[in-house]
């Protein structure tokens, strides 16, 4: 489901909530992290978030709940068709400057800032936007480089 950098990244995550170190989070481990950011979320609603784990909140279950996050995303065909509504010839690209209009003007408008997120990540090279790569980007896709490494 994840690509092993990921599950890193994912375990680095788990291993800061997960305050006293004993593989699980409870209600002990949210409050402790929530207050080191400065806010304390009554225990009914740190009771919820553990709700939605199927038992024990260990780091296959917390693995498991983000897939089922990640998941809740369209198919990568839609997305890559949404795409491809905006690319007349069908080449696979859209010019970087019409992109970045698209987000600020239409929709939910992205941000400065936002824009430049995603900019971070998406495979833009000579001023063209692959959104081929970008959807399989989304969508958790290894790219044939990550396959070798």
């Amino acid at each position: 489901m994840f690509r092993p950098n990921q599950v890193q990244e994912f375990k680095e995550a788990f291993t800061m909530i997960d305050q006293n170190r004993d593989g699980v989070i409870d209600i002990e481990d949210l409050k402790d992290m929530f207050s080191n950011l400065g806010r304390v979320p009554p225990d009914s609603e740190l009771k919820e978030m553990l709700k939605e784990s199927p038992g024990t909140l260990n780091f296959t279950n917390f693995l498991n709940l983000f897939g089922e996050k990640m998941s809740g995303t369209d198919p990568e065909n839609t997305i890559c068709d949404a795409f491809a509504m905006f690319d007349d010839e069908g080449k696979g690209w859209l010019p970087e400057e019409y992109v970045k209009d698209l987000l600020q003007n239409m929709g939910d408008n992205f941000t400065q800032d936002e824009i430049k997120q995603t900019w971070k990540e998406a495979n833009i090279e000579k001023g063209r936007f692959d959104y081929k790569a970008f959807t399989g980007l989304i969508k958790g896709k290894q790219t044939e480089e990550e396959m070798a490494a």
